[in-house]
């Protein structure tokens, strides 16, 4: 493999980031002489390749085919036939860690941070008050963040408009006005999950508010976990901490669990069903 190509790889796997390993492992006609070239190769399009695949007009092609399973973060073996010949390619993802954003660093925050942090997270605490979000509080987090919930949140996108589908954010903070708050930031964002902490009655009467006064389409709030978690009888912060990040671990696999949260969906859901019947 290029020196350029395996150094790429390795500092991309040191800085966290998800990276894409592209090999030309079989070749025929034209493309024979190409068979063990490798790129490296990023999700961000603007960042440039390395390496070199040489091969014209497909090369386009097989990077954009890339980045899918790069996003997918899943293995995936490419064929192509042209004119000029057949090959075949393999892209090896290197992905980034899952990344946990807990807004909010109170007495559920802690325990969430250290078993997010054991099935391999990366963890983000956000909080506005240096004496809570501190280090010292949160050992195991691989940052901690005092300031202002909706500013911070938009700088930890660091440029880019918005969260990506592998990131998890859950707003546990000291008062339902800031929840609101970091969720508005967050609501458009392509995020993996929302959790937000609650009654299934504050719940209902938050969302139905925003919809009144935001102008928010109902539906938008269809994809938050809210209630938070999977119902295990937790009481203790410890526990409710387990099952916040059992729901998490459940959206990610593609669990069959049911969320605490499905039961005021649903109830969402056939109210809309129910009114657009009355306006056919």
């Amino acid at each position: 493999m290029n020196q350029q190509v395996l150094q790429a790889i390795v500092a991309s796997i040191d800085n966290r980031e998800s990276v894409a390993l592209i090999s030309v492992t079989e070749a025929d006609g034209a493309f024979a002489g190409n068979v063990g070239h490798h790129a490296a190769l990023w999700l961000d399009a603007t960042r440039a390749p390395v390496g070199d695949l040489a091969l014209g007009e497909l090369t386009e092609q097989i990077y954009t085919d890339a980045r899918r399973a790069l996003d997918d973060r899943k293995h995936r073996r490419l064929d192509y036939t042209t004119t000029e010949g057949s090959l075949k390619i393999f892209v090896e993802v290197q992905a980034q860690p899952p990344h946990l954003i807990i807004v909010g660093a109170g007495h559920i925050a802690v325990p969430l941070a250290a078993v997010a942090k054991l099935n391999d997270f990366e963890v983000t605490v956000l909080d506005d008050r240096p004496l809570y979000a501190n280090v010292a509080r949160f050992p195991s987090a691989d940052r901690v963040i005092a300031g202002p919930f909706r500013a911070e949140l938009s700088q930890l996108r660091g440029g880019k408009p918005t969260f990506d589908n592998h990131t998890y954010v859950v707003l546990v903070t000291r008062g339902h006005q800031y929840d609101i708050d970091s969720l508005l930031e967050v609501l458009d964002d392509p995020l993996a999950y929302i959790g937000m902490i609650g009654s299934q009655r504050r719940i209902r009467a938050v969302f139905e508010l925003l919809e009144k006064d935001q102008g928010i389409p109902a539906a938008k709030f269809d994809r938050i976990y809210a209630p938070i978690g999977i119902d295990i009888g937790a009481r203790t912060p410890a526990e409710i901490a387990i099952c916040i990040m059992a729901e998490m671990i459940n959206v990610m696999r593609k669990g069959p669990a049911l969320s605490m949260s499905e039961q005021i969906r649903r109830e969402r859901i056939a109210r809309r069903e129910r009114a657009q019947e009355k306006t056919l």
